[in-house]
């Protein structure tokens, strides 16, 4: 069995997880990029060379996944790392009093499907490619990393939905570990702060300064690369399982 080592990554084309492909191809990884059709995953893609494929997914689609599964197996036979990064976010409080509207139903279901039973989807059909690899030294198969959020701990006003979502990914963080662990499957959240993507590019710029002269040090927004370095040390220490791992520059939002 070869020992190059094989991932899929949500939310490929932008962001978050375009930054952990970046550092994933530089590791010797291949990766298998999904994201949206109308993303900009092909030409990503492209840009990072022979190692990385796009295949076309939205996350909230059995049939698109189970391609995506399915091009991965084809090309390479396994499939060692799963990174959830697609997402989606919307700024609605529950009832605006002052023009007697309630929250779309519709906005709040579309992040859940999205950034909940999307990644749940992506590791329910991934979780059986995964199953089948050979173990390692330490009985490992493979990694499942999701993305939760500073939102699910410190969630701000309008962010119902999205704080909700994220708040779910935490929470399935520990039973996932355990549903997993006989099969020597790892399972891992990040959640981080705010971070220079673009899920914040709608904020004006004098925004963008506020939240970042809260965060304790240092002063600034994250980088992408940042949470995908954290993606490579959870992926290398063997140990770190069941555990949800605040990345955000020690900022606590009230």
């Amino acid at each position: 069995m070869s020992k190059t080592l094989v991932s899929l990554v949500t939310g490929a084309a932008s962001g978050l997880g375009k930054a952990t492909v970046e550092r994933l191809v530089k590791d010797g990884y291949k990766v298998i990029m999904c994201d949206l059709p109308s993303s900009e995953g092909k030409s990503v893609a492209e840009t990072f060379g022979p190692n990385t494929n796009f295949v076309p997914t939205d996350v909230r689609s059995d049939t698109d996944v189970q391609n995506a599964i399915d091009t991965c197996k084809q090309l390479h036979g396994k499939l060692n790392l799963i990174v959830n990064c697609a997402g989606i976010s919307v700024a609605r409080k529950v009832f605006n009093f002052n023009k007697s509207s309630a929250h779309s139903l519709e906005e709040f279901t579309d992040v859940l499907m999205v950034n909940t039973v999307g990644s749940f989807n992506v590791i329910r059909l991934g979780a059986a490619l995964m199953g089948k690899n050979e173990t390692d030294e330490n009985g490992q198969r493979g990694v499942i990393i999701n993305t939760s959020g500073y939102s699910a701990y410190d969630g701000q006003t309008g962010q119902v939905a999205f704080a909700a979502s994220k708040g779910a990914i935490a929470a399935m963080t520990l039973p996932l570990a355990r549903d997993m662990a006989s099969q020597g499957i790892r399972h891992c959240s990040i959640a981080p702060g705010l971070f220079d993507t673009p899920l914040l590019n709608h904020l004006p710029e004098k925004v963008k300064n506020y939240f970042a002269d809260m965060t304790l040090f240092p002063k600034r927004l994250g980088q992408p690369e940042e949470f995908a370095n954290l993606v490579v040390s959870i992926v290398n220490n063997p140990f770190l399982n069941g555990e949800v791992i605040r990345i955000d520059g020690g900022i606590r939002l009230i």
